[in-house]
């Protein structure tokens, strides 16, 4: 089914959630693993975000989440691939899915120049782009880093924001260098929508897979392109256990 809701769009790589401050950019100096202060805010933010995730995911979005469980027989780090389709659940929901441990998303730099929560993120746990080629390799060490201390890495390989969106966008192999350059663990994530008897926005079923397979066997280039098209058939097949589109999207003419 489908509700009223249309929005148009003119490509895949149009984002229907920018902020005022689209073009921010990352000052040169930037570092993806902080300091002391950044430490000691993460300490602090971590609870509330906690306590905010289950208000949120309990009384307002209405979203559970199935077979979780698979993620806390991980010792390690591992890659959490995601569809992006919730504005607020996709910054918050990580760390329920992903809890006891901390997780790490990765988001565009643009995030970081949203009034007052902008500044906070980092603490939270955001890893923004790299605006430029100088910062990519301060930005993937800081993931080899992260892998080694047991974090989980959230990515949404879609890039863009869509809320509500019920298929599978297309997505780049680019995402998918660092499990193959950083071995460890990959899951996904699939957001799925079902109609609701009481609200008018439908309930949300989050599916969690994995751990899926990248063959050693094939070139650095193919393990790419091979564990992308894991991800994209899992996530495909839980995208059909979507039954009511809130918004329906269309490709203007």
């Amino acid at each position: 089914m489908s509700g009223q809701h249309i929005k148009y769009y003119d490509s895949f790589n149009q984002d229907f959630a920018e902020s005022r401050n689209q073009d921010f950019r990352l000052p040169e100096d930037y570092s993806w693993l902080g300091g002391f202060a950044r430490k000691v805010g993460s300490i602090l933010l971590y609870p509330l975000i906690l306590l905010i995730d289950f208000v949120y995911m309990k009384f307002v979005a209405h979203i559970r989440v199935r077979n979780k469980r698979v993620l806390r027989s991980e010792k390690g780090g591992y890659y959490l691939y995601a569809n992006h389709t919730l504005l607020f659940g996709d910054v918050v929901d990580p760390f329920r899915i992903c809890w006891p441990k901390r997780p790490k998303i990765v988001c565009s730099a643009a995030n970081l120049g949203i009034a007052i929560i902008g500044g906070w993120l980092p603490a939270a746990g955001a890893l923004p782009i790299p605006n430029s080629l100088r910062g990519l390799k301060d930005f993937s060490d800081a993931i080899a880093r992260l892998i080694k201390k047991k974090s989980p890495i959230v990515i949404y390989p879609e890039s863009h924001m869509w809320p509500w969106y019920t298929d599978i966008r297309p997505f780049a192999t680019a995402s998918f260098h660092y499990p193959v350059a950083y071995n460890a663990p990959v899951y996904t994530a699939t957001t799925t929508f079902q109609e609701s008897r009481i609200f008018k926005k439908p309930k949300v079923t989050i599916y969690v897979d994995g751990p899926l397979n990248i063959d050693k066997n094939l070139s650095r280039k193919e393990q790419q392109a091979d564990i992308a098209q894991k991800v994209r058939e899992t996530m495909e097949s839980r995208a059909k256990l979507s039954d009511y589109s809130y918004i329906t999207y269309r490709q203007k003419s």
